[in-house]
């Protein structure tokens, strides 16, 4: 089992910064890749990006290109997404997952989410 963590957002600023946080219990850390999603209110959850096992490897959301960065550190079973520049259309729920299947990027773990609300 893996429990999945996040923390980090807020309330801020169109314009503004906000790094989330995802921590993971489980030895195998390493060996998950990882994904942020978002939910906002009335909308399906969506993907934001995702990050291989060992941080080679990034995908995100063409609207996020350039704006948010998504990052890991193994040695702390932790994995980030800088986000930067933010609008008001980024307002959402923020969700961690992982894909405990090696080399899978179906998602079989989720955080209980984190809220970010980006004022105009």
């Amino acid at each position: 089992q893996v429990q999945l963590v996040e923390s980090g957002g807020g309330l801020v600023q169109a314009g503004g910064s906000l790094r989330l946080s995802c921590a993971a219990s489980g030895r195998t850390f390493s060996t998950y890749n990882m994904g942020w999603f978002r939910q906002a209110p009335g909308k399906e959850r969506e993907f934001v990006a995702a990050i291989s096992w060992r941080g080679s490897s990034t995908n995100y959301k063409d609207s996020v290109k350039g704006r948010f960065t998504i990052s890991r550190d193994n040695a702390k079973n932790t994995v980030y997404l800088q986000m930067n520049s933010l609008k008001p259309e980024d307002t959402a729920v923020y969700y961690c997952a992982a894909a405990a299947t090696i080399s899978s990027w179906e998602y079989d773990y989720w955080g209980q989410g984190t809220q970010v609300t980006v004022s105009s």
